[in-house]
């Protein structure tokens, strides 16, 4: 049997007593995307290493779940957007979950996160090339050289992969993939989370209603 151990110490001894704020029911905007922003904003006025990582969780058709740290690229019409290959294993489970999809924010040096539940769909062919023209080259190459989530025999497959797909534009301006581009999540709750010390933490959630149009709903949630 496998054991996982820490000089000096074990797994359920390491807790840190969080102490850096609190969150009232006051504090909070009344758009839950003006209060991620308000967040966002403090994390990377914190120096939080790359604050736009989120974890993307998902389900297989066959109910299996995955998660993986994608990167926030835009949040457009109140949509939270991230960039991938269509052929991948995400991709196969957004479109057998009808996009049901979770993310989550950890931004553990402000002692914070935020998780935001709802529904993903493709953003527009017109918005993928935006974003992939603004990408350096060599990402875009590399857009081409993988096929993302199936088997490499080794690493020199892709290495050569990325040897071909830049030798086949160079010169030329890189297209955008046909298998590549964006999703966007429409949040239906959006939950902020502040520590607090003795595990007494700070949990408001924000729910929308069903109906076109429908207000933000704030709830304080036990921790």
């Amino acid at each position: 049997m496998y054991g996982l151990s820490t000089e000096n110490n074990d797994l359920g001894a390491m807790r840190l007593r969080y102490g850096q704020g609190s969150l009232r029911r006051e504090d909070l905007a009344e758009d839950p995307l003006e209060q991620f922003q308000i967040w966002f904003d403090q994390a990377r006025e914190a120096g939080v290493v790359e604050p736009n990582a989120m974890t993307l969780a998902t389900v297989s058709a066959d109910g299996r779940p995955a998660a993986r740290t994608v990167l926030l690229k835009g949040i457009v019409e109140g949509r939270f957007q991230f960039f991938t290959n269509y052929g991948s294993r995400k991709a196969a489970h957004l479109e057998a979950a009808d996009g049901k999809a979770s993310l989550l924010f950890a931004w553990l040096a402000l002692e914070r996160q935020v998780q935001i539940r709802g529904v993903v769909e493709k953003v527009s062919r017109e918005e993928s090339e935006a974003y992939f023209r603004s990408r350096p080259r060599e990402s875009q190459i590399g857009a081409w050289a993988s096929l993302q989530s199936e088997v490499a025999p080794d690493r020199g497959a892709l290495e050569e992969s990325f040897a071909e797909a830049e030798g086949r534009f160079e010169g030329v301006e890189v297209p955008l993939p046909d298998f590549w581009g964006g999703y966007a999540l429409r949040a239906q709750t959006i939950e902020f989370w502040q520590g607090r010390p003795g595990r007494l933490h700070d949990r408001f959630e924000y729910r929308v209603g069903d109906s076109e149009g429908a207000s933000w709903e704030v709830k304080r949630l036990f921790p």
